[in-house]
């Protein structure tokens, strides 16, 4: 067979010029990173909800279990409020080796020798917003109570009150900083957390604390559009209003909706069970063999009855 010569008017086509690769997936008109989420709509009603409660607050805490979008509506409403601006919006990720040299300040070993003081990347973005009052400037801080926030935010803890905005505090280095008015902190976190009693001692006077739970209704809607069959769509609603009815007595059962949020069919509604939700139950219910194998049963059950229903 000859080779096939390609015309002078035949390009290449590859994910970025289909719209569906990485440069899309990170846009900073999206809240995540995958090409099918939605556009922000920074006149969305919830959204502008968030917002007015940042102007009013602190700060705003949401708080939920894993799989309740928490992640997605932090970054889609910082982005709504920065319009999407990277020197506006700052990520950082709490975890128990996350100190205060990270946040605010620290001490960095130098090219020469020695060490250098470097501004962490709350009080990069202070500094950025302070020379800029007109503009908005978020700080989105993920799973909270995971580090030790009163120690990571040091001096700075009581000058994020709206009351203490722009007042001048000494830093351990001597260096003078200022939390402006046009700062904004969004965070994160899940209410079993062993660091949630700290963060509210902390942070209950002063943020903002949005409760966010799993969500059978805007589940079956994305089911909806996902064009899942209708008796599969029913069983998977059903099954995760029984697990989420049990969280009332077993706390860490609630599962959120976003576990579900790519299910298609019938292959993709196993493959989450297999990879992700059977370990959630198994873990939640490590004590409660019953309930554990009650809700397993109850899951092999809605594809038993689908084959009997096709038969």
């Amino acid at each position: 067979m000859s080779d096939i010569l390609l015309g002078d008017r035949v390009r290449t086509l590859n994910a970025e010029a289909l719209d569906v690769g990485y440069a899309t997936a990170v846009s900073p008109k999206r809240a995540a990173s995958v090409p099918d989420a939605p556009l922000i709509d920074s006149d969305d009603p919830q959204l502008q909800h968030f917002i007015d409660l940042l102007r009013r607050y602190s700060g705003v805490i949401f708080s939920g279990p894993p799989g309740t979008s928490k992640s997605y509506l932090a970054a889609a409403v910082g982005k709504a409020m920065t319009m999407g601006d990277p020197d506006r919006l700052a990520f950082a990720q709490f975890h128990a080796s996350y100190q205060y040299e990270d946040f605010m300040e620290g001490w960095r070993p130098s090219k020469n020798g020695g060490f250098t003081r470097v501004d962490g990347v709350f009080l990069r973005l202070c500094s950025k917003a302070e020379s800029d009052p007109e503009n908005d400037y978020v700080m989105v801080i993920d799973e909270l109570s995971r580090g030790d926030a009163g120690r990571v935010f040091g001096e700075s803890l009581t000058y994020v009150e709206r009351s203490k905005r722009g007042m001048p505090f000494t830093l351990p280095s001597g260096k003078i900083g200022t939390v402006p008015p046009n700062i904004f902190i969004i965070a994160t976190m899940n209410p079993l957390d062993r660091g949630v009693d700290e963060v509210d001692a902390a942070f209950e006077r002063r943020f903002a604390k949005v409760c966010l739970l799993p969500d059978a209704d805007l589940l079956n809607q994305r089911l909806i559009s996902n064009e899942v069959e209708d008796g599969l769509r029913e069983r998977i609603i059903a099954w995760f209003k029984r697990i989420n009815g049990q969280a009332k007595s077993v706390p860490a059962a609630a599962l959120g909706h976003a576990y579900l949020w790519n299910v298609t069919n019938e292959s993709t509604a196993r493959d989450v069970w297999e990879y992700q939700i059977q370990h959630h139950v198994d873990r939640a219910f490590r004590y409660d063999v019953k309930g554990r194998n009650d809700l397993m049963e109850a899951w092999a059950k809605i594809f038993t009855e689908l084959s009997a229903g096709a038969e």
